[in-house]
């Protein structure tokens, strides 16, 4: 079998230290309960979108569309979907809806497909958004959440571009788990008789999951450890622990070589020997 760790690269000394006066600005204001998370954002945002825009610029002056860009940078000046469901808690959510925004509209910016910058600050908005988070997060850029409190993530938890966590009902993400880009979680689902009629149910991702390129996990579901999801797939049911689901809807076509023996086995579905 062929290991192919990742490399170890760095970035320029400039690079390397603007990063770290900027992150390190960010991790004291965030840590200050005196300071209003809005402006916090509305500021960081300003100097990314117009870093040539003196702070005490008269804004009555300036163009329309300029005075509208710079009042979507403050989290109070922008709406965002899940604030407009029924069933948000606001007190869990809105002290969190501006670190939210700054997640998104960091990754809408020049800065925001920077991988070296943009781990290290959703490493760092996490313990503030997410209910749960352990060690050694990473995401890559566009990933979104909905209210953000519902979700717990464990140690070692990698999720590329483009994924959607949907913790409306709750998600629960073990160790170790990796979701490939485009992936979708749901924790909440529609009537298929009224669309207004909501359940929200908790999905489940065990240690050592994958989830991988553009598979959806809909809600209520559990994927067991070791548990995969195949790309492009739709989990409807459970996952059983280190079994491969693919295909709309997913079913289990093998086992992985690594499951122990008994409970885990299907005398119905081929077990992958180690390559």
């Amino acid at each position: 079998m062929t290991h192919l760790p990742l490399r170890p690269i760095g970035v320029s000394d400039a690079a390397a230290a603007a990063y770290d006066e900027w992150l390190s600005r960010i991790e004291a204001e965030l840590a200050d309960p005196a300071r209003d998370r809005n402006e916090l954002v509305r500021d960081a945002l300003r100097e990314i979108y117009f870093p040539a825009l003196p702070a005490d610029q008269d804004e009555s002056r300036l163009p329309a569309g300029t005075r509208a860009a710079l009042a979507t940078l403050d989290p109070r000046g922008a709406t965002l979907e899940p604030e407009y469901y029924r069933d948000v808690d606001p007190e869990r959510y809105y002290p969190r809806k501006p670190l939210i925004w700054l997640w998104q509209m960091f990754d809408r910016s020049a800065v925001g497909g920077n991988v070296d910058v943009g781990v290290r600050l959703r490493r760092l908005l996490a313990p503030h958004v997410f209910k749960k988070v352990g060690e050694n997060f990473k995401a890559f850029h566009f990933v979104e959440v909905s209210f953000g409190y519902n979700l717990e993530v464990g140690d070692n938890v990698v999720v590329h571009r483009n994924v959607l966590l949907d913790d409306r009902g709750g998600i629960v993400i073990g160790n170790d788990v990796s979701i490939s880009d485009m992936a979708a979680i749901f924790s909440h689902t529609h009537s298929i008789d009224d669309i207004n009629d909501v359940h929200n149910i908790p999905t489940i991702i065990e240690d050592g999951a994958r989830i991988t390129y553009g598979a959806v996990v809909l809600a209520g579901v559990r994927v067991g450890m070791q548990g995969m999801v195949g790309a492009r797939a739709l989990a409807t049911r459970n996952v059983r622990p280190y079994h491969v689901n693919v295909g709309i809807p997913a079913k289990s076509v093998r086992v992985k070589s690594i499951a122990p023996p008994g409970g885990t086995r299907d005398a119905n579905v081929p077990v992958r020997e180690a390559e």
